[in-house]
């Protein structure tokens, strides 16, 4: 049975002690298994007191960031490096196994090869798989980054790390920009396939956009997929955040009514398909 998660902006617009208690708090009211921590500033991130809130909801934590424009992997390899392990450090301190998101990269920059990123992944993921951790890296769109816009790009990466803790991130919002259908990819690249972001086309509710969830279903299915599923919508925005992902009309609902009927419908959707 797959495990549920709410990304954090789902709930807050950026990652403080405060707000993020109360986001672990609200993750676990809904019914989710995991909340997906942004740890886009690990220096501040208060380890000891979300360990204890996680364990008050009963629910378990992923980690997510985007690399800042300073440790661009491509550029600044070993700023980037070091900031991957301060951001595992955090995660580990609160029993999370799954660090994802652009690991590989910053947001907004067009620079650099893959060789760079193969290197530099390879030697973190050492580094995680010490903490029991496995890295994600997302693939996004081609107006965020021009590294890893495809699937089986990013497999091509993960294969030459020669880590077998590095799994493809996928973003059903991502995936409508760039891939051929939602069926082919998930089955094609299904061996390396371990993170899921469900998220439509505008980022709100789940089932009322453009995004062919019988195809992603059935997709997975079909590649035997067992991993966790992310309701991922954005009514909490704050505006770096959205110059970066180009989130100018946030959704309307609430985020509880967000959480509540995503969950409500990813579970739906994994019972017809015999994932659940």
């Amino acid at each position: 049975m797959p495990k549920y998660g709410a990304h954090t902006f789902l709930w807050i617009d950026e990652w403080t002690t405060e707000k993020g208690n109360q986001a672990i708090a609200a993750t676990g009211e809904v019914g989710f298994d995991f909340i997906e921590i942004s740890l886009l500033k690990p220096e501040e991130f208060d380890a000891a007191a979300h360990k204890k809130a996680l364990a008050d909801a009963g629910i378990e934590a992923t980690g997510s960031l985007v690399l800042p424009e300073w440790a661009h992997m491509p550029e600044e390899p070993e700023k980037a490096k070091q900031f991957l392990i301060s951001a595992l450090e955090k995660l580990e301190a609160v029993d999370g196994t799954y660090l994802g998101g652009c690991i590989a990269f910053a947001l907004g920059k067009f620079t650099g090869e893959r060789q760079v990123v193969i290197d530099t992944l390879g030697e973190v993921a050492e580094d995680a798989k010490k903490r029991g951790i496995t890295l994600g890296i997302e693939v996004v769109n081609r107006y965020e980054s021009n590294l890893y816009n495809t699937m089986a790009d990013t497999r091509e990466t993960i294969l030459a790390t020669a880590a077998d803790n590095i799994v493809i991130h996928a973003d059903t919002y991502h995936m409508l920009y760039e891939e051929e259908g939602f069926y082919k990819p998930l089955v094609e690249n299904a061996d390396v396939l371990g993170y899921m972001h469900m998220s439509e086309n505008h980022r709100g509710l789940l089932g009322t956009g453009t995004v062919n969830w019988d195809e992603v279903f059935r997709g997975l299915a079909d590649a035997n997929y067992k991993g966790p599923m992310v309701v991922k919508s954005f009514p909490a925005v704050n505006p770096d955040l959205a110059t970066a992902i180009k989130l100018w009309r946030p959704p309307s609902q609430s985020s509880e009514y967000l959480a509540r009927e995503g969950l409500k419908f990813l579970r739906e959707h994994a019972q017809k398909y015999g994932l659940a």
